[in-house]
């Protein structure tokens, strides 16, 4: 057992746990409520419920969830691959493919391409009965902020 105080978090799974911390700690996630999992270098998955407040004018989910979901299980992809530096969104690309009007949506990342300073990565949106909702891609640059900063991803 480590002393107290410390962590038996190390290397890539440190990193990986460390991530979630970080994205749990952002405010913006008081407004959207979702849960995210690093399941391996360039893989995360989000989860998250449609409720009504999320809703357009016409009773199904907003883009802006859409977007989010995406672009998050895209950067934590992505982000496992930089141990090192915060990664910024410099682009991404969002196909809508079906509304969605309740339940449990699960947002996939997967890095494809890139690890020294732009990165590419996909991710797709799949609804509780198992179909593809959406589906984006984006690209990554390694920012100057050292991840080791950051009060989630330090604690």
């Amino acid at each position: 057992m480590p002393p107290e105080g410390t962590s038996a978090e190390t290397g890539a799974d440190g990193h990986y746990r460390a991530l979630e911390r970080l994205y749990a700690s952002a405010p913006v996630n008081e407004k959207f409520r979702s849960k995210l999992e690093i399941v391996g270098e360039g893989l995360s998955r989000l989860t998250f419920a449609v409720t009504p407040d999320v809703f357009h004018a016409a009773g199904a989910a907003h883009g802006t969830i859409y977007f989010k979901m995406l672009d998050d299980a895209a950067f934590y992809a992505a982000n496992t691959l930089a141990t090192d530096t915060f990664l910024l969104t410099t682009s991404f690309n969002l196909h809508f493919t079906k509304p969605v009007k309740e339940g449990e949506v699960v947002a996939e990342g997967k890095w494809v391409s890139g690890r020294r300073r732009v990165m590419v990565a996909e991710s797709r949106l799949v609804d509780h009965e198992g179909d593809e909702i959406g589906r984006g891609t984006g690209t990554f640059m390694r920012s100057r902020i050292p991840l080791s900063s950051l009060p989630g991803y330090a604690s």
